[in-house]
């Protein structure tokens, strides 16, 4: 990678959701770069990236992240960088899913974030210095039809991690959001099912999968989500974000200046809905 190079070195990161996808990927480039990378993970990878050590983390548990944090420091006595990586997705109807449902998404993609990041801040603020990199998404941006459970996720995660990077820009720490569009990793087949499906949706819904199939023919690789995050840790002066790929610069581009009618008519479009909407009756 043209940001790999050996000026990180001694530097400690931890990467969550790190036995696959963008987390792998990330973790493979930071250890490039000369960080000492620590990942974590659920389940055991099927392979591990050379340089990485490995911790056993489920960032919907306090307990679980803190003894890993707690572990790396004890190892290492510093933190300097952790990418909240981990998240799960969901395709269905809004109204498809229960109340728990929605919580178990927000569970790893908000709050799992917030115990991480909890779980590290101390040492930092300690430090007068570390970054905290989010990996939020362009649905974290737009609208996200049969997606609408983990768009808000992300549109929260974005609430969220601009807010704190106020908060704690004065102790030398920043929060800093990298923003993929469709990327070529377990995440389509790992989405889980809405748990209430009801008929009313169903089209919708195997549409929505057929258009996802489709777009993840020509999406793109990890290696340019984590080509984004190691410029996010080593900028001297980092961005609030950064885009990953040509289609998400493209997305948050349209989404800043096209106006909002000629936008939504393009998402139709794009996601193959009618874009004649039927008057209601008064």
């Amino acid at each position: 990678m043209s940001c790999g190079n050996k000026q990180q070195d001694g530097r400690v990161a931890i990467v969550t959701g790190a036995s696959g996808g963008i987390g792998e990927a990330t973790a493979r480039a930071l250890a490039g770069a000369g960080y000492r990378v620590f990942g974590t993970h659920r389940k055991s990878p099927q392979s591990k990236a050379t340089g990485v050590e490995y911790l056993v983390c489920d960032v919907t548990s306090a307990g679980s992240v803190e003894a890993a944090v707690k572990e790396v420091l004890a190892k290492t006595g510093r933190i300097d960088l952790l990418v909240n990586n981990a998240g799960v997705g969901l395709i269905g109807g809004a109204e498809e899913s229960s109340l728990e449902q929605a919580k178990s998404i927000f569970d790893v993609n908000l709050f799992g974030v917030m115990r991480t990041t909890k779980a590290v801040l101390p040492a930092m603020r300690l430090q007068r210095a570390g970054r905290i990199i989010n990996i939020s998404s362009v649905m974290g941006l737009i609208p996200a039809p049969y997606m609408a459970l983990y768009a808000s996720s992300k549109h929260a995660l974005e609430g969220y991690s601009e807010s704190l990077d106020h908060e704690i820009r004065d102790a030398g720490v920043r929060v800093i959001l990298v923003e993929p569009a469709y990327t070529r990793t377990s995440f389509e087949s790992n989405l889980v099912q809405a748990d209430q499906l009801l008929d009313e949706y169903q089209s919708a819904r195997s549409n929505a999968a057929a258009v996802m199939r489709d777009v993840m023919k020509n999406a793109d690789s990890p290696e340019v989500v984590a080509e984004a995050v190691l410029k996010a840790a080593t900028a001297a002066n980092p961005r609030r974000r950064y885009t990953a790929g040509g289609f998400a610069q493209q997305v948050s581009l349209l989404r800043r200046f096209v106006p909002a009618s000629a936008f939504d008519k393009s998402l139709r479009k794009q996601l193959r809905l009618p874009t004649q909407i039927g008057r209601s009756r008064s």
